[in-house]
């Protein structure tokens, strides 16, 4: 996304601390529904332009999720294995010092990529509880370590099947990713019934089309370190996109597949377990060839849903009850609309989305 559009960014926040060698965004994207609300990523890639589509598939996302919060999100360049974990407090204490300006008011942050519960409680220490979701339990959080979002894409996974008319027992599945989205997703599909054939991690990928042990992976990863120690086919990790399998679940980086990627996929369906794993064109062509794409902003709501749970202090039995409701029923009518108008998901998803922000919004065009 270039610039801005009808609907936002409404602000967007640049900070620097030369003194820590510190570089930040914060995009508050749009704020018709609520305070804007979205994560906080730490990568040495992380750029304003992925910050913004980030924040523009938060608001359609808690849009879609019928949530009170508009859509933002936040970066800082660095590399956390480069630093140590008081030089990475640091980091997070002077990034929130410094778009205090818009926090809690008109932004609420939460974990991302390399944040968790830890980075959280530093970041409320400097702002307040109120400042951030996902902090720890001891101050009242939800942490996300709990599963939430994993939770919600096994549920997205469970009503894309059921939309194909397919029984998880006799589907396949293959998970990018093994951190904490991936790990949550393999663990439920597997309890289902669903066989896992192939996961990734930032070492490589494992395949075997025997089937894959839950259990066992998660004791090799474990002790080992990486997923490729588990007996089985080891696969460069962009090899993970041409593994056979019924059922892709992308759990982990953005950007992960382009248009030169489609021909070597064979899913017939793929759940957006991570944001923003490739970009619009792309699901033209793959529902073009009748590949169902269930969308991030439907199928990893969880996190944000729990973060709402949390904002609003209700308990971890009310998070996970609501994730389940919400993002079955979302991916259900999102399915079902793309089906009755012969759209891909995503314009379903968007169509829903922006008829809701608009209403609330005064200032928004399309």
């Amino acid at each position: 996304m270039d610039g801005f559009d009808g609907f936002g960014p409404e602000k967007v926040v640049e900070v620097y601390n030369p003194k820590l060698n510190m570089h930040g965004v914060c995009v508050i994207d749009n704020t018709a529904l609520g305070p804007s609300k979205g994560g906080i990523r730490m990568t040495p890639s992380v750029s304003i332009d992925e910050v913004k589509r980030l924040a523009r598939a938060m608001t359609w996302k808690n849009a879609l999720a019928d949530l009170p919060f508009g859509g933002g999100k936040s970066g800082i360049v660095a590399d956390p294995r480069m630093m140590t974990p008081k030089q990475k407090d640091g980091l997070i204490r002077a990034f929130a010092d410094a778009i205090k300006v818009v926090c809690p008011s008109e932004y609420v942050a939460g974990p991302d990529m390399n944040t968790a519960e830890h980075e959280m409680g530093v970041f409320a220490s400097v702002l307040g509880k109120k400042s951030v979701t996902g902090k720890p339990a001891k101050m009242g959080g939800l942490p996300h370590e709990l599963g939430s979002t994993g939770f919600g894409v096994y549920h997205a996974a469970l009503v894309a099947l059921q939309h194909l008319g397919k029984d998880p027992s006799k589907v396949s599945f293959a998970v990018e990713g093994f951190g904490n989205v991936g790990w949550f997703v393999a663990k439920f599909l597997s309890e289902a019934g669903a066989k896992l054939v192939a996961v990734s991690d930032s070492k490589g990928v494992i395949y075997n089309e025997k089937g894959i042990d839950f259990k066992k992976l998660d004791v090799v990863k474990k002790k080992e370190g990486s997923v490729t120690k588990y007996p089985g086919k080891v696969l460069p990790s962009h090899e993970l996109l041409s593994v056979k399998a019924d059922m892709l679940v992308t759990a982990a980086i953005p950007d992960l597949f382009g248009i030169g990627d489609v021909h070597r996929m064979k899913f017939s369906s793929i759940v957006q377990g991570s944001n923003i794993p490739t970009t619009p064109d792309v699901e033209d062509v793959l529902y073009r060839k009748g590949v169902l794409v269930v969308p991030d902003v439907v199928a990893n709501a969880g996190g944000v849903i729990s973060s709402w749970v949390e904002y609003i202090g209700k308990d971890q039995k009310f998070m996970f009850k609501s994730v389940q409701e919400k993002v079955s029923k979302n991916t259900h009518v999102v399915l079902s609309q793309s089906e009755k108008k012969g759209i891909k998901p995503r314009d379903a998803a968007l169509a829903i989305a922006q008829e809701r922000v608009l209403k609330k919004c005064k200032t928004c065009r399309v």
